[in-house]
Parts: C-alpha cells; sequence; structure tokens
C-alpha cells in the first residue's frame, strides 16, 4: 500500500495545532498567576491513530505502522484531591480555633483585669469600706455612707459584666444565624455548588472540560469548609455530593440543596465554635454561671453577719444593696462603739467571694491562652498544605517560561517540516505535473 504524500502535510499540520494549543494553555497559566483559586493547566498530547502498512518489506513479509501526528487529548487542571480533602479538615479547624479565641478575648476584655473599674478592685474597696467603718467612732454616718457607695458601685459593675457577657453570647448566636439562617452564608455557597455540579456535567457529557467551573467549585468547597467540616464525594456523573457539619443529610447532592438542617457542636468549624461556646456547658456559659455564683456567695458571706441583709438578688445580673446607709450594721448590740460586724465583714477580704472571682478570671485567662495557641498550631498547619496545595496547583512564572520556549520550539520544528513537505511537493510538481494521492 503507498503511502499517502499530502499524509506527511497532515501530520506536520497536527504538530503545528497542538503545540499552539499547548502555548495558548501556557499563556492561559501565565494569565491567571495571580488569580485567587486558578488550577494550573496543561495541554495533555497523545499519537494520532498510526497509519498501517502492510508487507513493507519484500523479504520478511513484514509490515509496519506509520505515525500520523498529533493530537491535544484534554486540557486538565493540575490537582491533588488528597491535599484538598487536608486543607478542607485543617481549614475547619482552624475557623473553629479562631473563632473560639475571638470570642474568648471579647469575654476577656469584658472583665477589665487587672485593672482599677474591675470587680477585684471594686471588691477590695468594699472591704476597705467595711474596715473604716469598724475603726470609725460612734461608728460615724459618712462611714457608713462609704459602705453603701462602695457596695453600690461593686453591685454595678457585678451587672455590668454580666451585660457584656450576655451580649457577646447573643451575639455570638445571632452570627450563627446569620450564617447558617435563610439566605445566609452556608445556602447561598451550597445553591452556588449544586448548580455549578449541573453545569459541570452537561459539560463533560458534550465531552468538554470545564476547568474554570471545577476550579470554582473547589473554591467554594474551601469558604464553605471554613463554616464546619465538609466531606466531598466525587460521583460517576462529575457532580459532587458534599456532607456538612455532620448533619443528618448531605447538604448538597447532585443538583439538590437540603438546607437548613440541626447541627451540633460537632459540627467544627465557626458554627460548630458558635454553638460550642453558647451551648449548655460552653465556655461562655460557663463564665455567666460562675460569675453569678461569686456575686451568691459575696450576698451570702456578707449578709449571714447581718440582722437586715446589705445584699438582695443571688445573681450577678440582680445583686444590689438593700439597705439605706442608717441601717448599716457595725455590732449586732447597737452598743455605743462596738464594731463586731463590721470587722467580720472587713475580714472577708480574700475569702470565698474573692477566691472565686480570681478563679474565674484565672479561668477565662487559660481558657484565651489555650485557643490562641490552637490557633497558631493550626494556622502552622493550613499554611504548610496551603503551599503544598500550591506547589501542586498553582503557577510559576519560572516552569510556565520554561515551557513556553519548548513549545515555541516544537512550533517552529513543526513548521519547518510542513515548509520541507510544501517545498518537496511543489519540486514534484514542477517535474512530472502529478503528485500522489
Amino acid at each position: 500500500m503507498p503511502i499517502p504524500t499530502l499524509s506527511g502535510l497532515q501530520t506536520a499540520l497536527s504538530g503545528l495545532i497542538a503545540e499552539q494549543t499547548a502555548l495558548d494553555t501556557t499563556g492561559n497559566n501565565i494569565a491567571n498567576a495571580n488569580t485567587e483559586g486558578y488550577s494550573r493547566e496543561t495541554a495533555v498530547l497523545e499519537p494520532n491513530e498510526p497509519l498501517t502498512i502492510p508487507a513493507i518489506s519484500s523479504q520478511t513479509g513484514r509490515g509496519a505502522q506509520l505515525g500520523t501526528g498529533v493530537t491535544v487529548a484534554t486540557i486538565t487542571r493540575i490537582r491533588n484531591t488528597y491535599l484538598d480533602a487536608q486543607y478542607r479538615t485543617q481549614n475547619s479547624a482552624l475557623s473553629s480555633a479562631s473563632t473560639q479565641s475571638e470570642v474568648l478575648e471579647q469575654a476577656q476584655a469584658a472583665f477589665n483585669e487587672p485593672s482599677t473599674s474591675g470587680i477585684a478592685s471594686q471588691l477590695s474597696n468594699f472591704w476597705t469600706a467595711w474596715n473604716n467603718l469598724a475603726v470609725s467612732p460612734a461608728p460615724s454616718e459618712a462611714a457608713k455612707d462609704a459602705v453603701v457607695a462602695a457596695g453600690q458601685q461593686l453591685t454595678t459593675v457585678f451587672k455590668q459584666l454580666s451585660a457584656q457577657l450576655a451580649t457577646i453570647s447573643s451575639q455570638a448566636g445571632e452570627q450563627y444565624n446569620a450564617l447558617a439562617g435563610p439566605a445566609g452564608e452556608v445556602e447561598v455557597d451550597a445553591n452556588q455548588i449544586a448548580q455549578l455540579n449541573g453545569q459541570i456535567k452537561l459539560s463533560e457529557e458534550a465531552g468538554q472540560t470545564p476547568n474554570d467551573m471545577l476550579d470554582r467549585r473547589d473554591q467554594l468547597l474551601d469558604k464553605l469548609s471554613s463554616l464546619a467540616n465538609i466531606t466531598v464525594t466525587e460521583e460517576p456523573d462529575h457532580m459532587d455530593t458534599v456532607s456538612f457539619g455532620e448533619a443528618a443529610k448531605p447538604l448538597v447532592e447532585g443538583t439538590k440543596v437540603d438546607w437548613p438542617q440541626t447541627l451540633t457542636e460537632s459540627a467544627g468549624g465557626r458554627l460548630g465554635a458558635l454553638l460550642a461556646l453558647t451551648g449548655p456547658s460552653g465556655a461562655l456559659t460557663a463564665l455567666q454561671s460562675g460569675l453569678d455564683t461569686v456575686a451568691e456567695t459575696l450576698a451570702e458571706t456578707v449578709n449571714e453577719h447581718l440582722v437586715t441583709p446589705f445584699f438582695s438578688g443571688t445573681t450577678a445580673a440582680t445583686l444590689a444593696v438593700a439597705v439605706k446607709p442608717n441601717e448599716v450594721e457595725a455590732s449586732a448590740t447597737g452598743e455605743a462603739g462596738a464594731n463586731e460586724v463590721a470587722q467580720a465583714i472587713a475580714a472577708l477580704r480574700g475569702g470565698a467571694a474573692e477566691q472565686g472571682y480570681a478563679a474565674l478570671v484565672e479561668q477565662v485567662g487559660s481558657s484565651v491562652r489555650a485557643a490562641g495557641d490552637e490557633q497558631s498550631n493550626l494556622q502552622t498547619t493550613v499554611t504548610a498544605i496551603s503551599d503544598q496545595r500550591e506547589s501542586v496547583s498553582g503557577v510559576s512564572l519560572d516552569e510556565e517560561m520554561t515551557n513556553l520556549i519548548t513549545f515555541q520550539r516544537g512550533y517552529q520544528a513543526s513548521a519547518r517540516t510542513l515548509t520541507a513537505m510544501s517545498e518537496m511537493l511543489e519540486t514534484l510538481i514542477e517535474h512530472t505535473g502529478v503528485v500522489g494521492l
């Protein structure tokens, strides 16, 4: 079987087209070197079906296969699904730790310790006022006024701190509702992923490789992982099924979105942290409960020495001074100069109420340090994984420039081949007037 003369032209042309496509792909990579979420692309080249030539040798009777050039099989993204999964897992943990650190720092700032306006300082002023009452002659009305004033200032600070903790907790709840509620970030991202699933499926069925849409979907999955733990399963039809925050049903399944769903503290990410902070056993709940216990202890330890209770209320928000200055008792006997009650209350300095408050301040400080340390450690891990992903999927301008030269040389070689064969055919036609087909 004769070899078609024009097959060489087609072979050279296929090289031109393939190298041009590879050049275009490289140019696209360079143009998107700083585009967030862009995955490096590469043109996958494969040989065309060869031309079978039977019995090419008259002596051996053996045939041969003649190559017919190259084709671009596909333009694929360079992506490592294992690193993607690792990044999303650690990103969820980092977001959780960051949220805890952020909210607990707000709580620590509300305690405002050490300072002259914090509860510790006001407790000290309160004990000092009782001590001054114990050593004052008669006792004086001015000393009684000072005791009531110190008590009122102390209860005001308790109320303010309780209100601040309640506000922080309320804001955390509002933040959760804003993210997970109707038209929130979870629902918006999930709807976009479901829409992309459908578009990607249609593109794949049409024989196209929708790299830009795949990048956009991966970017949304990365974003979603900061809100809660996610597990991504790629189905045979190239649509992703996304499990979210250990919810009962997948968040995204094909083009279907199932939201809202109930999440728990184990959801991970920002949403899980917000639920954990404000839940029955959460850090904010524990701080509020601890503050109420300090207020109750203060009221009980002071009132047990008095006939007329000095404090009313059993929580930080309800603690109040229940007496007027002329009702303040320095002694149970009422005798002139007697001061055993005032002395007993002044001796409460450093007692159960102060110890309880000191432990509460230490608790919030330890929680902030622990959350900060965890955030720092996880940030290091996430950065390392992100760098690994970037080394795989990111665009290296040095590498692309090398590829640019390689594909340019390939294009030039194919062009030279095409020119040589064209000249050969021109010579053949000029001398013989015919050309083999």
